[in-house]
């Protein structure tokens, strides 16, 4: 007759709670240096959206950036572009297009010389044309389930088919 191992495993406790899927996955050595939150409805609907992938690495690098609603990033071009890898000419074009999208708006500073600044970019545009997008991802995702549940319920026990 075999013994049954009767291993307790103990729950986490908060000061040694259960690892996020992001260390899972990337590590608390990578975790310390910040991470930026990018919804998927954004990712998915980058072609939807207009925006090309310099405009959509823009896009990433300001959600980076974009540590709290009230307030906005502000990079300049120069820091943009050595983030991206192109060049400083390129940004200001590419920014017009999203701010053109209604994307992004872009407010110019002077500086205390009377200089002019970085530029502060507001994301209020992106943020609402995500979350008018959300009805329709929501919707495909309602359908993907109803048809995994119609899939996986045996075909004598399914509701009739209209």
């Amino acid at each position: 007759m075999a013994t049954q191992d009767n291993t307790v495993v103990a729950f986490p406790t908060p000061d040694d709670p259960a690892p996020s899927s992001f260390d899972k996955i990337w590590g608390k050595k990578i975790k310390s240096h910040g991470y930026a939150a990018i919804p998927t409805i954004l990712i998915r609907s980058q072609h939807r959206l207009g925006v090309n992938s310099t405009q959509f690495c823009l896009l990433m690098h300001l959600l980076d950036l974009f540590w709290s609603p009230d307030r906005p990033p502000f990079p300049t071009k120069q820091q943009l572009a050595d983030r991206i890898g192109i060049k400083q000419s390129s940004i200001k074009p590419n920014m017009k297009a999203l701010e053109k999208a209604g994307l992004i708006q872009r407010v110019q500073h002077k500086t205390s010389s009377g200089d002019w600044g970085a530029n502060t970019y507001h994301l209020d545009g992106l943020i609402q044309k995500i979350k008018d997008l959300e009805p329709d991802f929501a919707q495909e995702k309602a359908k993907r389930q109803a048809e995994r549940k119609r899939v996986e319920t045996p075909k004598g026990k399914r509701l009739k088919e209209q």
